[in-house]
């Protein structure tokens, strides 16, 4: 069974930063934002098995699954590398989604994170692939692919071998065309090539490419007033030949609204618009970033509770606006109820599952010097 794309919505919808509220996921708001969503013809969604500490599938259930009939959605989650310590743990994992999620079968079902190393090591150890395409014939799986964060090489090596794969999400965003460590433009390069349907994730970079700071932010704005600075990333990617869907992480309503604003009546990126995202990339790139898309796999294994994404945001702002006092007091409540950087003990978990393989203990000292 071959994708179809033009069954497929340019805007689909992640259920990885879903509004929480009191430390639980806020579902009044979710279903909400879930309803606005699926009014306006769009119907993918996008889960995992990590997501919320476990508890996104379950949302997914909750706010889609029980209140939709099953053809009118798509759904999509993933199979964790990092939960297989035996061959017999694939089927484990995949009975406790189907039952998370309410759902006799997945639309989409991936090989999360695939990269250099671990991750890849144990697909191929469990012979993951041949598993997904026997899935795939008992109609446990519709369309099986994976998502990935490892080198271009990598990336050739798998599509070499597995022609059964029918799509690949990466992340792809346009301050990461030419991120060394992401490489975003040539694993995009290699994708379209062979005429692989891309699923983007990361396309606003965690939130980063909604706010610039008001330098790079009144770029757009003299350009597009009325579109918000979020609009471009998201026209960008969904400009590109090849892009099946555009993930958006969307946390609240107002994000629901202005995404569904940006793919209403799409209008693809221009000349000239291209040319203000360039130099707006060019000119970003010399702030030094800390480049976490605060995608919170670090989190659950942290021994000393240190929530690491936030203190990297509180790091980034300060980069940005160097006396910016609100980014002090906002970690002074962080710590609060988290862990202090200065908490960190090296032990490195957060390293082994960090998609963008950033070196969080030394930048965790780094954040204690300044913030502590």
């Amino acid at each position: 069974m071959s994708i179809d794309l033009s069954k497929m919505p340019k805007l689909g919808f992640g259920l990885m930063r879903l509004p929480e509220k009191d430390g639980v996921i806020d579902m009044e708001q979710v279903c909400s934002m879930v309803d606005h969503y699926m009014e306006m013809d769009y119907h993918y969604f996008d889960t995992a098995y990590v997501y919320h500490g476990g508890r996104s599938e379950v949302a997914a259930r909750e706010a889609l699954v029980k209140r939709y009939p099953r053809d009118s959605y798509m759904i999509a989650t993933k199979l964790p590398a990092w939960e297989l310590k035996q061959e017999s743990d694939i089927e484990r994992v995949f009975a406790e989604q189907l039952e998370r999620a309410g759902v006799d079968y997945f639309d989409y079902y991936l090989l999360h994170s695939i990269e250099d190393g671990h991750n890849y090591d144990t697909y191929v150890k469990y012979d993951c692939f041949s598993w997904g395409v026997k899935r795939k014939e008992e109609g446990k799986i519709r369309h099986f692919g994976f998502s990935f964060h490892g080198t271009p090489e990598l990336l050739e090596t798998i599509l070499d071998a597995h022609p059964e794969v029918e799509f690949v999400q990466i992340q792809l965003n346009y301050l990461d065309r030419t991120n060394p460590v992401v490489q975003s433009e040539k694993l995009y390069n290699i994708l379209h090539e062979r005429n692989i349907p891309i699923i983007v994730m990361e396309p606003v970079r965690g939130g980063m490419l909604a706010d610039l700071g008001e330098e790079f932010n009144a770029r757009f704005k003299a350009a597009r007033p009325e579109a918000s600075v979020a609009s471009w990333a998201l026209r960008y990617v969904a400009s590109l030949p090849g892009v099946m869907t555009v993930l958006s992480g969307m946390s609240n309503e107002e994000q629901v609204n202005d995404n569904i604003a940006t793919f209403t009546d799409f209008e693809p990126v221009t000349e000239e618009e291209m040319a203000i995202i360039d130099k707006v990339t060019d000119d970003f790139l010399c702030i030094p970033q800390i480049g976490c898309t605060a995608c919170r796999y670090c989190t659950p294994g942290c021994p000393m509770k240190i929530s690491i994404p936030d203190v990297f945001r509180t790091i980034n702002t300060l980069r940005r606006y160097p006396g910016d006092w609100r980014s002090k007091n906002f970690y002074n409540g962080l710590v609060g109820r988290s862990g202090r950087a200065s908490a960190c003990v090296a032990c490195g978990q957060c390293e082994r599952v960090c998609p963008q393989h950033l070196p969080i203990i030394d930048l965790l000292k780094e954040a204690s010097e300044i913030l502590d």
